[in-house]
């Protein structure tokens, strides 16, 4: 479960305010992510970050702020020359109708474009959401595998309900590399489990 609120943390309301600022994650905004993402791991809705995970991750984090307050944070995770992961997806309680989930997708949407990537992809619970900033539903078997180091770790590892939706940025380059855009990250439509290597017998 790496982006997975519940619907109303992205409602939005006409009377969003004007002051939110959207920028790149730096060092010292690991603390309040961390906070904000933690605090929904401990409620089981996201999973559990460390510090050392923040600091190696921190350049694929973008955040929202209101008066220098963290309202929200995303990551655009790239797994291949042409597709990335947005994850991490969090929002304020206290934020919920500022507009901030919109504003997070639409910056992430945007520095995936400016990598030139085919198509951005996520797992979500809140479908709609998604559906409002351009996404669809696709077969979770037609997507690369998130990888078993984050798996693993989740509650629902082994029944995994998250729905993948998929927004594609340049239709002609993806229509030119599907059927397999995954290259060797495909997997089948009909696996249900996410698959972990286990050691050798000595």
């Amino acid at each position: 479960m790496i982006s997975s609120l519940q619907a109303d943390a992205f409602a939005e309301s006409p009377a969003a305010s004007p002051r939110l600022t959207v920028r790149k994650a730096v060092m010292h905004d690991i603390a309040p992510i961390l906070q904000l993402i933690n605090g929904y791991a401990a409620r089981g809705i996201m999973l559990a970050r460390t510090e050392f995970e923040m600091s190696e991750a921190i350049r694929d984090f973008t955040v929202v702020t209101l008066d220098g307050q963290l309202l929200g944070c995303g990551a655009l995770h790239f797994y291949s020359p042409t597709t990335a992961e947005i994850r991490s997806l969090a929002v304020h309680e206290h934020a919920k109708t500022k507009g901030v989930g919109r504003k997070l997708i639409e910056a992430l949407v945007a520095e995936a474009e400016q990598y030139e990537l085919d198509a951005v992809f996520a797992f979500t619970y809140v479908v709609d959401f998604f559906n409002r900033v351009g996404f669809h539903v696709v077969e979770r078997g037609t997507l690369p595998l998130k990888a078993w180091k984050d798996c693993v770790r989740c509650p629902k590892f082994q029944a995994c309900d998250e729905i993948a939706v998929l927004r594609i940025l340049r239709p002609a380059h993806w229509a030119q590399s599907e059927p397999q855009p995954w290259g060797p990250l495909m997997t089948s439509p009909t696996d249900e489990l996410i698959q972990i290597p286990t050691p050798r017998k000595l």
